[in-house]
């Protein structure tokens, strides 16, 4: 499984629909669950973003689909990163 931090920022659409209904955040992450998205931690960030995601994947294709979808509604913007642990990624160097 791989992971990623995911940036997201809100249009003025979907601003305006957290602002009326914030339970439309979790409901998001429920149909990201379809795509095999597990959300593991979700902050308000204050800033250049709107919400910091740590998501876990089973499917980085699977991902791909997610984050266009997503993006294609018009209600937010995303920025993904996939983050490796640092332990896993010393393992991975130390390897020849």
């Amino acid at each position: 499984m791989a992971k990623f931090v995911v940036l997201s920022r809100l249009t003025d659409e979907g601003a305006k629909t957290v602002f009326e209904r914030p339970e439309r955040i979790k409901e998001v992450n429920k149909e990201l669950e379809s795509y095999g998205v597990k959300v593991l931690e979700q902050y308000v960030v204050f800033g250049d973003y709107d919400f910091l995601n740590i998501v876990e994947v089973e499917d980085v294709n699977k991902f791909l689909k997610a984050m266009l979808d997503l993006n294609r509604r018009g209600t937010i913007r995303t920025t993904s990163y996939l983050i490796i642990p640092v332990d896993e990624a010393i393992e991975t160097l130390k390897k020849k």
